[in-house]
């Protein structure tokens, strides 16, 4: 990890020479657009201004934040100085500064996941909510319980992660032909060799109809959807295979039992709401693993970025991902590179009876408890998250958890459609280990292990770390 020297380094030179970049702007809700000045550096009117210190650990957020703190001075008359640190036990260093350094940082951006911990060190505040920003009317539930610690809002929600279901548009219109085609002949409504010619006669307009009837319904809603694709899809030359995941990563795997195995409770900060061994768990891992005679991935050479990167080759109907594939894809279609048409939809259910859940994790701003700014800190926090949340992904490939943000992008609005019911990654720092344990039960599950053994297994590990947690 770098030295807190050069963490406060970095404020003392980004003294509103944070502003690294030439001339850059941010287009706010507003639609007023501003200007750092030429070649950047300390702007003639910040001089002698209240100023607050934002942290954060993501360098590929630099620019959009130098723009949302030029932006915001010029509306509000505050100065914003961006501070980059490093991602190393980047919360111990804010913890550090907050009580060693004359540079608080008043404000910081932090994964929801960590939101109990930056709670209990006195680093996150209940935030001032006066005008209503952390409501339903501007994010959704999700999001709102990601950052929530015992019934209080404690951050801001700015972005989000979560997982959805890509699908080749192409393909799936080739699997209804060849369905609608195999039903016409089955039923004996073709007239093979007509007037003695090689071939058959096909009524097109029934043809059409019937593959217009398939391809509505080819979207998979379950995941036995997906498995009857696989029987019943002659796929063409150069597929290998109707789907394929990085089953080695809980992220894609944990929509699975989502649903049904509770850490924490919606709001991930409740030791009392945890349920692991129970019986819709159990049989949503026995789907899991019946999975494998499927779809057979090797768990431990599988690759997110390869899969990903087959399915832009036309290698197989279905994979999982995360929102950085929407930008992927497009950039493939634009140049030209991608030789069919994709969709993007929910994660199908595990079957008619059990419903899925995916996994999300979001990144909030936090204001110190430390700060003496508080005030401007949640000025700047709402501001960030609300008006500056269009420009979040144009800037950093980064999807916005502001409800109104991309309406204009189709596909990522299935990934805040997913990720509006999705559950957030819990805050108890009892478990945390948790996701390490459940990651090495999906891979031993997905090679044939005993689930009900597992799942057993699990559930009394957590419970003995959650015990011993509250006699400690």
């Amino acid at each position: 990890m770098h030295s807190d020297k050069r963490l406060l380094s970095v404020a003392a030179v980004t003294a509103m020479a944070a502003l690294l970049f030439w001339g850059g702007t941010l287009q706010a809700e507003s639609g007023e657009e501003v200007s750092t000045g030429e070649g950047g550096g300390l702007l003639p009117w910040s001089a002698g201004k209240e100023t607050i210190y934002f942290w954060y650990s993501d360098e590929s957020m630099t620019n959009f934040l130098n723009s949302a703190a030029v932006s915001f001075e010029k509306r509000e008359d505050v100065r914003v100085i961006p501070v980059l640190a490093d991602e190393g036990e980047y919360l111990e260093a804010v913890n550090r500064a907050s009580v060693s350094s004359a540079q608080v940082p008043d404000a910081f951006i932090v994964s929801n996941d960590s939101l109990e911990k930056a709670c209990l060190a006195g680093l996150a505040s209940r935030i001032e909510d006066g005008e209503g920003v952390c409501g339903e009317q501007n994010f959704p539930a999700a999001a709102l319980s990601a950052v929530t610690y015992q019934g209080n809002l404690v951050a801001y929600p700015l972005f989000f992660e979560t997982s959805a279901l890509i699908y080749n548009d192409t393909y799936l219109q080739e699997w209804a032909s060849q369905i609608a085609m195999k039903e016409l002949l089955e039923g004996g409504e073709v007239d093979e060799n007509p007037e003695g010619t090689d071939g058959i006669a096909v009524d097109d307009a029934q043809l059409s109809a019937l593959r217009e009837g398939y391809y509505a319904k080819a979207v998979p809603t379950t995941v036995e959807d997906i498995l009857n694709i696989a029987d019943t899809f002659d796929v063409p030359l150069g597929v290998d295979g109707v789907m394929k995941w990085d089953v080695s990563d809980i992220f894609y795997n944990y929509w699975i039992v989502g649903n049904y195995m509770v850490v924490g409770g919606d709001n991930g900060d409740d030791p009392a709401l945890i349920s692991i061994n129970n019986p819709e768990t159990i049989q949503c891992l026995e789907v899991y693993k019946a999975l494998n005679q499927f779809f057979f991935i090797e768990s431990d050479t599988v690759d997110y970025n390869s899969i990903v990167d087959d399915f832009c080759q036309g290698k197989m109907v279905f994979t999982i991902a995360t929102t950085d594939v929407a930008k992927r894809l497009a950039d493939a279609a634009a140049e030209g590179s991608l030789g069919f048409e994709y969709g993007v939809t929910t994660m199908p259910q595990v079957s008619a009876e059990l419903q899925s859940r995916s996994m999300s994790v979001t990144n909030a701003v936090a204001v110190n408890s430390y700060s003496e700014h508080q005030e401007l800190a949640n000025r700047f926090a709402a501001y960030l998250v609300t008006e500056c949340a269009d420009a979040l992904y144009e800037g950093t490939g980064k999807v916005a958890a502001y409800t109104g943000a991309n309406a204009d992008n189709g596909v990522l609005q299935i990934f805040k459609q997913e990720y509006a019911d999705s559950i957030p990654l819990p805050k108890l720092m009892e478990t945390g280990n948790f996701w390490l344990q459940l990651e090495g039960l999906f891979s031993r599950v997905w090679n044939g292990a005993d689930v009900t053994q597992l799942v057993q297994e699990l559930a009394d590990t957590i419970s003995t770390q959650v015990s011993a947690a509250g006699d400690s």
